[in-house]
């Protein structure tokens, strides 16, 4: 698969469905946000990832060993398992690591267009089930390979490099799960149909640093949710949230967001050591483009397909989440699973339109290893 260095600025191409979303949008920015809670311990307390890849798993599935671990004791011995529910539709066994709390995030790993969503997470006995629906363009259920990331935190991070949040948000904006590495609270304004925006106090830079993922959490019907807008400052981190029915559409639905600065997706830092992200906006802002071993993390084309090369990470087991940016109904994911040859990391983002036709789109995409 050939990589052209050059960046391409990508033109702007509003669709007229939205245009009504836009303005919201400009709207949310001047609104007041409620309070919320703060989350008190470390970070993260429980945490685990995986790469589901076998679509059509059979009862009881190990998946890659390569690309999955988690904070339980002797992960290499105690793997996650899948169980498939129904056509597109899975339960992630994260062992160990039940309880309270904490964030998900999925990402389809697939060419043609399919997206997955979460539908809850939850306890079971000792473990953590994550479960996950995917689906094909127009909303119909499909198989897919995907990512999935489970993490929980409280209390104050055992290091002070970067800073870390998280929420989860019911569709009115009442937060049912938070986090803020600082010790602030996290929280949500509701806008129009489809429309958020999240405040994350006193974390990342006055200017646009760090990374965000977020996912859509729909247990009834297919939904989508992407970083609609962006706005940082010297007390902390302003994002909208926009979320779409199959059909491109404003859709209420609840959904998570990560946000990590100098850190690993899923908040720790040190270990790991090797981990990176990356923000494309038509460009590349330096301090939303990190490589935690000083490597120069680098973005190509090929086709419709972007490669975000990430040198000197590639630690497995490993992992990889991507989330769309902009005010369009597109959504992104992973191609193909991510590459690793000679310490780096190649992560491989198609982007669709609402229709699931391959478009050049605006995303952030995260790596992370386990040590």
């Amino acid at each position: 698969m050939p990589v052209y260095a050059r960046i391409v600025k990508l033109p702007s191409r509003p669709l007229q469905a939205v245009l009504l979303v836009v303005g919201l949008l400009a709207a949310l920015l001047a609104a007041a946000l409620p309070t919320a809670t703060t989350a008190h311990a470390a970070v993260p307390d429980r945490w685990g990832f995986a790469y589901l890849d076998n679509p059509t798993p059979p009862p009881g599935y190990s998946p890659d060993p390569t690309r999955q671990w988690g904070s339980w004791p002797s992960p290499s011995s105690t793997p996650v398992t899948v169980d498939q529910l129904g056509l597109g539709s899975y339960v992630v066994h994260f062992p160990q690591i039940g309880g309270p709390g904490g964030v998900a995030h999925v990402t389809a790993v697939n060419k043609a267009g399919d997206w997955c969503q979460l539908n809850a997470w939850q306890p079971n006995g000792p473990n953590e089930d994550v479960y996950v629906s995917c689906y094909r363009p127009g909303g119909a259920p499909d198989n897919s390979a995907f990512t999935v990331l489970y993490t929980a935190s409280t209390g104050a991070p055992s290091s002070p490099v970067g800073s870390y949040g998280y929420l989860f948000s019911d569709v009115s904006g009442a937060l049912l799960a938070q986090y803020n590495s600082t010790g602030a609270a996290n929280s949500v304004g509701k806008g129009g149909v489809g429309i958020w925006k999240a405040w994350l106090p006193n974390l990342g830079l006055s200017d646009y640093s760090g990374n965000l993922q977020v996912t859509a959490v729909d247990p009834k019907r297919p939904a989508r949710c992407k970083v609609s807008d962006w706005g940082p400052s010297s007390s902390g981190q302003t994002v909208l949230v926009a979320c779409y029915d199959a059909n491109g559409k404003p859709y209420d639905t609840r959904w998570t967001l990560s946000y990590s600065y100098q850190r690993a997706v899923h908040g720790p830092v040190y270990p790991p050591k090797a981990f990176g992200y990356l923000w494309f906006n038509g460009s590349l802002p330096p301090q939303t483009n990190f490589n935690s071993v000083g490597g120069s993390n680098s973005l190509g084309i090929s086709g419709s397909v972007f490669i975000v090369t990430m040198p000197y990470v590639a630690n497995p087991p490993d992992h990889s989440q991507v989330t769309a940016y902009g005010s369009d109904p597109g959504y992104c994911g992973l191609a193909t699973p991510w590459d690793r040859s000679g310490g780096t990391a190649s992560l491989y983002v198609d982007c669709f339109d609402p229709g699931g036709a391959p478009v050049k789109g605006q995303f952030f995409a995260a790596y992370t290893s386990a040590a």
